[in-house]
């Protein structure tokens, strides 16, 4: 599996919390075991505590659930539309800037797609399940064949307009997928609980650009 840049020190638990002060890098099997203290992280309003050995090496990381699967497998559908509705972007408008956040938003979400790909593959779980297609409301925020072959269709001022439209509608749509996933009991396990707050803040800020670049606009 090929690492992402982010995926680097970890932390969180389900009801204890155990942050290593001094990161999580491994330096090869023969490195000497790291002395420094565990510290777990007091309720609001309690101290934080610091951790024996014995008690530290108990400490049992949350496992998956059924519903990260179904998260991480339909999240992967979804991506994979953003990155066909940016790809259409460069042909379609000379809006520069535009056209840059297009192109980050392809780039992140093509890397959190191999990044999916590979917790899947990991879990030994296939990568897409009977609920994961590409069919409108299917999963929120999915747009219809209509709406792509509209989107697909225009250009210019009319592209930019419905661009921003149907991609905040999207993101909007991944949002609630992560609330979703909050609900049903889902994102304990730590890779994929920082994931999706990753996902959580990466595109409610992408939705307050474009809402800004729409009302520039004049939409």
């Amino acid at each position: 599996m090929t690492a992402l840049p982010w995926r680097t020190c970890a932390f969180g638990a389900a009801t204890v919390l155990a942050l290593v002060l001094t990161g999580c890098t491994n330096e090869g099997d023969d490195a000497p075991q790291s002395t420094s203290p565990t510290v777990q992280l007091g309720a609001p309003g309690e101290p934080n505590r610091t951790l024996s050995p014995d008690e530290a090496a108990g400490i049992e990381q949350p496992e998956h659930t059924e519903a990260d699967v179904a998260f991480m497998q339909m999240m992967i559908v979804h991506h994979d539309q953003a990155v066909t509705m940016t790809e259409w972007v460069e042909d379609r408008t000379t809006d520069r800037d535009l056209r840059l956040l297009a192109e980050r938003m392809r780039i992140s979400q093509e890397s959190e797609m191999e990044f999916m790909a590979g917790w899947l593959q990991d879990r030994g779980t296939p990568l897409r399940g009977d609920h994961a297609d590409h069919s409108a409301g299917s999963m929120p925020g999915m747009l219809t064949e209509a709406q792509l072959e509209k989107l697909e269709a225009a250009s210019g001022e009319e592209f930019e307009r419905m661009f921003l439209q149907y991609m905040i509608q999207h993101h909007a749509g991944a949002l609630e997928m992560v609330a979703d996933l909050w609900a049903d009991g889902g994102g304990n396990e730590i890779a994929i609980g920082r994931f999706a707050r990753d996902v959580e803040g990466d595109q409610g800020i992408e939705i307050a650009r474009m809402q800004q670049m729409l009302a520039e606009l004049g939409a």
